[in-house]
């Protein structure tokens, strides 16, 4: 991570309900068409593309919106990767410098989110590391669901606010 955290939401704060479903099976071949539009966006500028969040988990009830990573060798390299995201129908949503030089996309109907790393960041093998936690192990995936069910419940000024209130299970999950 470099400097302090000076996240840039583009468009402001929104409010938007959180709805947790049943997992969908379409949720992969959904992923599988995202993956294949920015593949043919990036080509060979994506190192990277995963399914990961919770509609990454067989099983697992989730908010329906897929969530992906894409590695680039440099995600501060915006020129290498932004307009070519543009073109492909999604838009720059956050913008965090000061956490692992995050960006994140989405698509126009707001159903998939993209998280783009650079190379060798710490937050990719992390987020890899927690999805295959959570389709090995089932107790695991139960304690997940059920924090997710009870915060969802709750009422948030957007929806970072319930992604940050989970850390605390990932963490443990994580074992860290």
């Amino acid at each position: 991570m470099k400097g302090e955290n000076n996240t840039q939401l583009i468009g402001g704060v929104e409010k938007r309900e959180i709805r947790i479903v049943e997992y969908d099976a379409e949720w992969n071949k959904i992923f599988r068409e995202h993956a294949d539009i920015i593949d043919s966006a990036l080509g060979s500028s994506a190192e990277r593309i995963e399914h990961i969040g919770s509609t990454s988990v067989p099983g697992l009830a989730a908010k329906p919106i897929i969530d992906i990573i894409v590695v680039v060798r440099d995600s501060q390299d915006e020129d290498s990767y932004l307009p070519q995201l543009e073109s492909a129908g999604y838009s720059l949503r956050v913008r965090e410098p000061g956490w692992h030089e995050h960006r994140m996309f989405r698509s126009r109907s707001l159903d998939v989110h993209i998280h783009v790393y650079s190379l060798g960041c710490s937050e990719i093998e992390r987020t890899i590391r927690f999805r295959d936690q959570l389709r090995r192990n089932s107790n695991h995936r139960r304690l997940y669901e059920e924090t997710k069910q009870q915060l969802a419940a709750r009422d948030w000024p957007d929806m970072n606010a319930y992604a940050r209130a989970k850390s605390d299970v990932i963490a443990r999950i994580l074992g860290n």
